[in-house]
């Protein structure tokens, strides 16, 4: 993440799980907010370092983690971090929905962003990823990238919770 701003707020609170017994021990649940500034137009931006830190600091070795994006013209993968690949996914994307085309969105708002959001729709706005011995229990080559399509630059708020199990 070279180069780019991130501001990570730090955690919001520690919840309570209520079990089956509410008088025994609780886990807490782990919530905060990532900020992360994007530079938009298919802007993919590889996040895992940055989530492992955060499940670092919160000392969870077995539970799950939940990512959501606060966003309908950017989104969340599980990619390869390589350069090519990206590079052919952009293309693809923007033969999907090509930037200069005709959006009805942008006949009603004006804002030239319709191909954004009709991109943004093949990405996921969450994910769910095991948690184990402390680290996101990833594939060789998963790596969690936030995708920002839009028509300028963002300040992306991702909610990441752990959960403890």
């Amino acid at each position: 993440m070279a180069g780019r701003s991130v501001v990570v707020a730090r955690t919001f609170g520690v919840g309570e799980v209520v079990g089956s017994n509410p008088t025994g021990p609780t886990q807490g649940i782990f919530f905060m907010s990532l900020i992360v500034q994007t530079k938009g137009f298919a802007d993919f931006i590889n996040i895992t370092e940055l989530v492992e830190k955060e499940i670092l600091k919160s000392h969870v070795l077995e539970g799950v983690v939940v990512l959501f994006i606060k966003s309908t013209t950017a989104g969340l993968l599980l990619l390869e971090d390589e350069e090519g690949h990206l590079l052919d996914l952009k293309k693809t994307f923007e033969k999907i929905a090509p930037a200069d085309s005709v959006y009805k969105h942008n006949e009603k708002w004006q804002d030239e962003n319709g191909d954004a959001h009709i991109k943004s729709v093949f990405l996921k706005q969450n994910l769910i990823i095991p948690l184990k011995e402390g680290r996101l229990d990833l594939g060789n080559w998963q790596n969690i990238f936030l995708i920002d399509f839009d028509n300028k630059p963002r300040e992306r708020e991702i909610i990441l919770k752990i959960i403890p199990l």
